[in-house]
Parts: structure tokens; sequence; C-alpha cells
């Protein structure tokens, strides 16, 4: 008798055990619940694995909470959990989900930089997203490239328009570098392939030209013609004329006009009066605007007018333009 109670004694907790492990390893190995569903996520900063399995369980995510945070502090796995929001799905099962919280697979948000948008229109797309931690609304454009961590300089097209995703709790400075930087690797690279003999004698003049055929045309054919048109404006000394930088120039009391006191009103950057490039870009220029100041096309041409479809006529006479500016402009024979 005293054999069999002590084997019982001794042998129960064995069996408990060992029920206990079958039950871990089937909660560990089996989908959080069924049928499948995705469901959202917040892992935030100083977030524990106990504070963590008890949401989980909380939102009838997680049926055994001891058992996953006993793993994942016996893995060590607890520690390595990134912070951030994921878009998850219950078919994971509880060490899968471990996994997944490691690898930053964090939920994505995007923002849309449009080409041809200004510092202004880039700063109120910032202002008005609503996940972008807000740190630059007192930052003055003269500071802006030094707060976010750039080389300090005027931060017009200094970003290269594009759709960026980011997680929860990135910065608008931190956005802004990250374009920053797309921007700069976009130059210097067609900066290392421009066409020989250029009058442009930087990667940042050459922003500036990209940036106004940006301005001039949305026909994706036409930019190497108007480039053309820029370089050999350029190179005979002559003022560029155009009037996206006028209209620059003119800010945001601009009324949609543009007036015979605008083109003679001097400012740094109305290229009626002033004999060579404006001292910055005018706008973001896209990949393909800076392609095109790099690889203008070979014309004669020297003037171009809009020719109300989108398009332009281009011409190499001042004669041919003029009659070209009667024609589509003001709309007289």
């Amino acid at each position: 008798m005293k054999k069999i109670l002590f084997s019982i004694v001794f042998l129960l907790p064995l069996c408990v055990a060992a029920l206990l492990a079958v039950d871990a390893h089937q909660f560990l190995n089996s989908p959080l619940s069924e049928p499948a569903e995705n469901f959202e996520l917040e892992v935030k900063p100083g977030t524990t694995i106990r504070g963590l399995a008890s949401t989980l369980n909380a939102n009838n995510k997680l049926k055994r909470p001891l058992w996953w945070e006993a793993y994942a502090r016996y893995t060590g796995e607890a520690r390595t959990i990134k912070t951030g929001e994921y878009t998850l799905s219950t078919s994971l099962t509880p060490m899968a989900l471990l996994t997944t919280l490691q690898k930053s697979q964090q939920k994505q948000y995007s923002l849309t930089l449009l080409e041809g948008w200004n510092i202004w229109q880039v700063r109120d797309a910032l202002a008005k997203d609503e996940v972008l931690e807000q740190t630059i609304a007192a930052v003055s454009d003269s500071d802006l490239m030094a707060f976010i961590g750039a080389e300090a300089g005027h931060p017009e097209g200094q970003f290269l328009p594009d759709t960026y995703l980011f997680p929860k709790g990135t910065t608008d400075a931190e956005f802004l570098l990250r374009a920053h930087r797309q921007l700069q690797s976009t130059l210097a690279a067609a900066w290392e392939e421009r066409d020989e003999g250029l009058p442009v004698t930087s990667p940042y003049e050459v922003l500036i030209q990209a940036s106004i055929i940006e301005k001039e045309t949305s026909v994706e054919s036409e930019r190497e013609t108007i480039s053309g048109v820029i370089v050999n404006r350029l190179r005979k000394k002559m003022r560029l004329q155009m009037d996206p930088t006028v209209i620059y120039g003119i800010g945001k009391d601009f009324n949609g006009n543009i007036t015979r006191k605008d083109l003679q009103t001097k400012t740094p950057y109305n290229t009626y009066t002033i004999p060579a490039l404006p001292p910055t870009p005018i706008a973001m220029a896209s990949a393909a605007s800076i392609f095109a100041a790099v690889h203008p096309q070979e014309t004669k041409a020297l003037f171009f007018v809009a020719d109300g479809t989108g398009g332009h006529v281009f011409n190499e006479t001042v004669e041919e333009h003029n009659k070209a500016v009667r024609k589509y402009i003001l709309k007289k024979k």
C-alpha cells in the first residue's frame, strides 16, 4: 500500500507537468482564434510583455496569456518586441505572433508629395497629416534644413516628390529628411550622367533648372525640349523670361494673373529682369524633370508659348514667337 501511495505522489506531479506541457505546446502552435480575421495592435513605448498579453486576452485574441508570457520570457523574445502599429491576423500562432512583433512589420501610412509643389504646399500637407508627429510648425524656412538634420540652406525644391510610407511615431522632420535624401541621391546620379558642355556648374543649378521645367509643362514629351530652350538661352546670355519664376517671386500674394507690372518688378526670381537662373529652385522637381535638365534636347528653339491644349509651340525667332503669341494668347491672326 505504501508503495502504491508513493508511486501516486511521485507520478502525479509528472503527469500534471506533462499535461501542462502538452497544453502549452498545442496553444503555442495553434491559431489565435478561428475563423481568421485581421486586427490592429499598437505596441507603445514602455509596454511590457505582461501588459501586451493582458491586452490581447481582454480582446479575445490570446486564450492563454500566461503561457505566451512565459514562452516569451524563456526564449528572450520578450525583450526584442518592437514598438509601433501592426495589422495582424488571428490565423497567426502565438509563436508566430512573437516573431512578427520582432521584425518591425508595422502598419504603414502614406503621404504623397506632388511634383511642382512649393515649400508652402509641402508644409501645409505635412501639417494636415493626422499621423505624423508635428515638430516643424514653429521652425522658419531659413532654419528648416538644419533642423531636420540636413545641410543648411533654402528648403525650396529640396525634397523628391513621391509617395512615402512611414509608421506611426514618425515626425514631420524625419519624413522631410528622408525625402531630401531621396532627392540628393537622384540628383547626384543625374549629375554623374549629365551631357557634356551644359551651361550649369553644379547639381544645385541643375535642380533649379529642373524646377522651372516642372512648372512650365506637364507634358512628358516636352520636358527635354523646354530644357533645350533654357540651355540655348543660358548659352546666349539671354534672360530666361519664364513666367513661373515671376509667379514664385510674387509669392503668396499672386492672384492668378501676371501683369506687365509684375514682369517689370525686380525680384530675385524675375527672369525677365535677371540675366541668369533664379537663386533657388521654385518648386519640387520630379525625377523626369531632373533627367531632362541634364539631357536637354538638341534644338534651335529659343521661345515657346502655350497652345491652349496643355502643350507648347516652339520657335527659333522672335518674329515666329510673336506670331504664336498673337495666335494662342491674344487670339489674333
